[in-house]
């Protein structure tokens, strides 16, 4: 009698609390009815809009490294989560949860196993509410007594805020910063609820936006295929070679990315309307009696594909010129970046694409200059000085008006199999390789998804050194001199 009684106190005392909350945030009183104009108040301090800087924004946490974060919006009931935490306990994964803080305070039970199970906490806000619809004192308070209820009955103080959909205002990042909280934490894929989307193409999509330093997010409330979920991230993640790891500790391993202006050589490429008498150098091939050759990759893939790509390159120690479709590399500078960290060279091959003649000077300019821009804020350095047109077509005018910007190496090529080709298989690629490879050669090949290049590499790498070939970045064949 006496436990059921304290239950019932206990239960009863976490009612007032939660009415007590609502009142604070809503500025109600507890108790309707009006107030004894006799009766002293006391006035609630009005929270000034902060001055200071906003909290930064991270959709994805810059690193080269082969990890990425799990994270989980919102709490569900106590069954739910349980299974949620068994399935991730299945496959070794570490996640980080955000959790409303009147949620916590309703089942505090849940947050403490969350973190029992090895698991990261963080703020989900109080209620979930549509932070875009409140004011910023609202929006302040939301967050500051979420905090203060997760640290009150977990122990833990969270560091980063996300709200219920991931989206943000200026106002949630000053309140954010006014709380003292690191970052407004935002996805770089939301798992939403499925349509009616194949086994196959579930899985297919989220490998295609698994991506290095990336936040995955998923709803533990409104998503209906919660472990099932966990089940396509795992296999995608497993598929791709990375890791799991709570986001504080992504964060930890991250790097902080130098505004484009003060990265040495970021404006060596600059509009230049003045092309007439420029001069080029278009290079197919090098004429060398060494058995030098030179590998290199155009355009842009995902992280599965571009991965599969440097991890054999890894294996058999060939160094290649990657020529980035730039547009890619700012969708994905994580990926241009490792590219980097394992010897490669980076160089352009446009913005977006286009067959460059047919633009006029100036957007072919404006396309190549921003290319530039781009690979180097990606990369964080100067780029290989070398641009290679997209299909290979160029002209006399056209490779005047790219050299005048400060791009006067063509990086062309003699050794092409069509590869981006789908229907080129994997044997075809190697045996035009094999066949048109001969000293001073520039081999193009691509590193687009749902193609056969994977398969062929392996083969031709050590088909070509079988044959004596030794392999070097296209820079140092053509004796290019930063």
């Amino acid at each position: 009698m006496n436990g059921l009684l304290i239950c019932r106190v206990r239960w009863i005392a976490k009612g007032l609390f939660i009415v007590l909350l609502i009142s604070i945030v809503t500025g109600c009183g507890i108790f309707s009815g009006e107030k004894n104009e006799q009766e002293p108040t006391t006035a609630t301090p009005v929270i000034e809009r902060y001055s200071g800087p906003m909290s930064k924004v991270m959709p994805y946490v810059y690193t080269a490294k082969k990890e990425f974060s799990l994270t989980f919006n919102g709490m569900s009931d106590n069954v739910t989560m349980t299974k949620l935490l068994d399935e991730l306990d299945k496959y070794g994964i570490k996640a980080t949860f955000f959790l409303p803080g009147m949620r916590v305070a309703e089942e505090p039970d849940i947050a403490k196993l969350i973190l029992a199970r090895g698991h990261e906490v963080e703020n989900n806000t109080l209620n979930r509410l549509d932070m875009s619809n409140l004011s910023y004192e609202q929006i302040y308070k939301e967050i500051r007594l979420s905090n203060e209820i997760i640290e009150r009955e977990t122990g833990v103080a969270p560091r980063y805020i996300r709200t219920r959909s991931g989206d943000y205002t200026d106002d949630v990042r000053l309140a954010s910063a006014h709380n003292g909280m690191d970052a407004v934490i935002v996805y770089s894929l939301f798992l939403h609820n499925w349509q009616k989307e194949t086994d196959l193409e579930k899985e297919l999509y989220i490998r295609k936006y698994i991506t290095r330093g990336g936040i995955i997010s998923i709803d533990a409330e409104e998503n209906t295929s919660l472990l099932e979920d966990v089940v396509l991230v795992a296999k995608a993640a497993e598929e791709v070679g990375y890791d799991f790891i709570p986001l504080g500790q992504l964060i930890k391993h991250g790097g902080e990315r130098k505004p484009l202006e003060q990265i040495e050589g970021y404006d060596a490429v600059r509009i230049n309307p003045d092309y007439e008498n420029s001069k080029y150098n278009l290079i197919y091939d090098v004429m060398t009696d060494e058995k030098k050759i030179t590998l290199t990759f155009d355009d842009w893939g995902t992280d599965y594909t571009v991965t599969k790509i440097l991890d054999i390159l890894a294996k058999y120690d060939v160094k290649v010129t990657f020529f980035l479709r730039a547009k890619g590399a700012e969708a994905n500078p994580n990926l241009a970046r490792a590219m980097i960290e394992e010897g490669h060279d980076v160089a352009n091959h446009t913005y977006t694409h286009p067959v460059i003649t047919t633009l006029t000077p100036e957007q072919l300019q404006e396309d190549v200059v921003k290319a530039h821009q781009v690979i180097t804020e990606a990369i964080q350095q100067k780029p290989t000085m070398l641009f290679r047109p997209p299909t290979g077509e160029i002209d006399d005018k056209s490779a005047k008006i790219v050299s005048a910007i400060g791009l006067p190496n063509i990086a062309l090529y003699n050794v092409t199999t069509l590869d981006w080709n789908s229907d080129n298989s994997a044997e075809d690629i190697v045996n035009k390789i094999m066949e048109k490879t001969d000293k001073g050669s520039v081999i193009l090949l691509h590193m687009l998804d749902d193609i056969h290049t994977i398969e062929a590499l392996p083969t031709v790498l050590e088909s070509l050194r079988k044959s004596g070939f030794t392999f070097v970045k296209m820079a140092e064949l053509v004796g290019l001199q930063e």
